[in-house]
């Protein structure tokens, strides 16, 4: 009969946050492993110790490589990658003789624990359990004397070894932070504090609840001491008292500020105008939809507010309540925000009687129909309209009417949200009405990820078009009786609807 694999996690050092079922496991264990350097020294080991018997076989899991080269031919991660299959083969080992395995771990074995690369080459063959213990991060919130979160706040928890600029981007999103195991990477992750602006409110742990633990304000802290069991902590910011328990540092006094609701255009930044990018660089806080923030460049200093898809009312409330005391905001939409985006919301909300001495201002964008006309030609060069055929907040009887209205009056037809994952009879019945005023020939310009690395842009005809292949990425341009498409010399079709109407 097969042994039992334990991962049990040990807790941040302290032996004596060590769980009762892990202390009592290690006691019983036939085998405790654990990893350790070249040395031989293990910490893991260390803070077990006192659990221990006689008797028990000891397997040291020695890694090949810590911080130093490899002469390795597959390099760091080949020489890790073989490591992590031959230490499974002789936990194996263990196991196919009958004896229970305990492999330590530092922490909390699936929070950027060793131990997880041992489960997932192990339990699809044998009995495994996961004991959890007290991460580094909950050890260093105690010791430091503040909460992580509290309310609705976020907590982020992020790898030092990720580069500084997405680093600082990550962490001007979210209200409490851990970067856990800095080490070489301290550097970094201080430059990507004081780029989101939020060095002076971070704190360096190192070894937390150990006897020589070490507590510092993060700016302070000399990078050539800095090991790698520390960890860099953005506590709760709803929570105001000092460690050293003066009063809270009382708010300014309100005054109006400003909300500026900005078009970043269809895709990237050679799509931004010059007047929306200064607006961004010049804002105390970023508001929008998590990718659109994603693509505002961070600057020192400034806040962002990233929320979902459908929260528009809600975070034009919140961007009119952060301006209302003195702050600038600005709220960012893909393409042009007067089009079917953020500038109505926050105007609407203002109309509801938030923001009282908020200043609103809008600076346009490309929209979404301009760039896909663009790739193709000029097929929008006359009259034309621009619907949504999203029912979400209005019925589809209207969509009908006005696309019908639009038929009849040989309109050109740029079509946004055209289908998503839980709309997907909208553009066959579109398709249908359009076909009782337009030919089956009239020219449809498909255009998705325009400007994105996933743009594909074709021409079909109306009684041609397949809605199965058009998704919420998607914008289509249905021509005139007037459009014409011909080939271009590459023989790529081109689009243009005259401006002469005969």
């Amino acid at each position: 009969m097969s042994g039992r694999l334990y991962g049990v996690g040990l807790g941040p050092g302290d032996p004596e946050l060590m769980t009762v079922k892990a202390a009592r496991l290690i006691g019983e264990a036939d085998v405790v492993a654990y990893h350790c350097a070249r040395h031989g020294r293990s910490i893991a080991r260390s803070v077990a110790e006192p659990y221990l018997r006689e008797g028990q076989l000891e397997e040291r899991l020695v890694y090949p490589v810590t911080t130093e080269t490899t002469d390795h031919p597959g390099g760091y991660e080949g020489a890790i990658a073989d490591f992590y299959e031959l230490s499974a083969k002789k936990l194996a080992e263990h196991l196919d003789a009958g004896r229970d395995v305990v492999l330590l771990c530092e922490g909390d074995p699936f929070f950027y624990g060793s131990y997880m690369y041992m489960h997932e080459r192990l339990s699809g063959r044998f009995t495994a359990e996961v004991v959890p213990g007290v991460t580094s991060v909950s050890a260093a919130s105690s010791v430091l004397g503040r909460p992580l979160v509290q309310r609705d706040e976020v907590l982020t928890v992020l790898p030092g070894t990720l580069p500084a600029p997405e680093l600082a981007r990550r962490l001007a999103d979210t209200d409490a932070a851990a970067v856990p195991k800095l080490g070489r990477t301290f550097g970094s992750v201080r430059e990507a504090l004081a780029e989101a602006g939020k060095l002076d409110d971070a704190w360096y742990v190192e070894r937390a609840t150990w006897g020589q633990q070490r507590i510092e304000p993060f700016a302070e802290v000399d990078p050539d001491t800095v090991p790698y069991f520390s960890l860099a902590l953005l506590p709760s910011p709803a929570y105001q008292s000092r460690v050293d328990g003066e009063p809270p540092v009382p708010a300014s006094p309100a005054r109006g500020g400003e909300v500026v609701v900005v078009g970043l255009g269809p895709a990237g930044p050679e799509w931004l105008t010059p007047q929306a990018s200064a607006e961004l660089a010049a804002a105390d806080h970023v508001v929008g939809y998590g990718p659109y923030v994603a693509r505002v460049p961070q600057r020192a200093g400034q806040q962002r507010h990233a929320s979902g898809n459908r929260v528009e009312a809600d975070r034009a409330a919140a961007a009119l309540e952060l301006a209302s005391s003195g702050a600038r905001v600005v709220v960012v939409s893909s393409g042009d925000p007067g089009v079917f985006a953020m500038a109505s919301a926050v105007l609407e909300q203002v109309s509801a009687g938030r923001g009282a001495g908020v200043r609103v201002r809008v600076v346009p964008g490309v929209t979404a129909a301009q760039a896909a006309a663009s790739r193709v030609g000029a097929p929008l060069g006359h009259d034309y309209c621009v619907l949504s055929l999203s029912d979400r907040l209005k019925p589809w009887e209207i969509i009908e009417r006005r696309l019908d209205a639009a038929g009849a009056a040989d309109l050109v037809l740029a079509l946004y949200n055209p289908a998503s994952r839980t709309r997907v009879t909208q553009l066959e019945s579109a398709r249908e009405v359009l076909l009782r005023r337009r030919s089956p020939g009239t020219p449809v310009v498909v255009a998705r990820d325009v400007g994105g690395p996933e743009e594909q842009v074709r021409v079909t005809t109306l009684g041609e078009l397949d809605p199965s292949t058009v998704d919420m990425r998607c914008l289509l341009i249905v021509g005139s009786s007037k459009t014409v498409v011909e080939a271009g010399p590459d023989g790529a079709p081109t689009v243009w609807t005259p401006r002469t109407y005969s």
